[in-house]
């Protein structure tokens, strides 16, 4: 059914945004949320995001249920993407804190 007044459907007249590439990698520490405050790690999370830059988002925090460190990066460029997310789970694993993570 064609939106009101515009002759084109619905669906492309509401269409409010593009999907870009996103990975969450879950990284299960050893350690309590101060792993995330480590130099290293906070340098790889800092360096993440200026790679990023204003074309992607970044999210790493705690998990409230359990004993991981939540890593959430989208941008354009999935190879970027998915290589901030592996710079910064190796920072973690570098410092001592992670034990094994996952990809979701």
């Amino acid at each position: 059914m064609p939106a009101i007044g515009t002759g084109a459907p619905a669906s492309r007249v509401c269409k409010l945004f593009e999907p870009v590439p996103q990975l969450l990698r879950n990284v299960r520490i050893n350690g309590e949320a101060s792993s995330l405050e480590t130099s290293a790690v906070m340098a790889a999370i800092s360096a993440g995001q200026t790679r990023l830059g204003a074309q992607g988002r970044l999210l790493v925090r705690k998990s409230g249920t359990e004993p991981l460190i939540r890593i959430m990066a989208e941008g354009e460029d999935k190879i970027l993407v998915a290589s901030v997310v592996e710079d910064i789970a190796a920072a973690l694993a570098a410092a001592g804190h992670a034990e094994e993570s996952a990809a979701e």
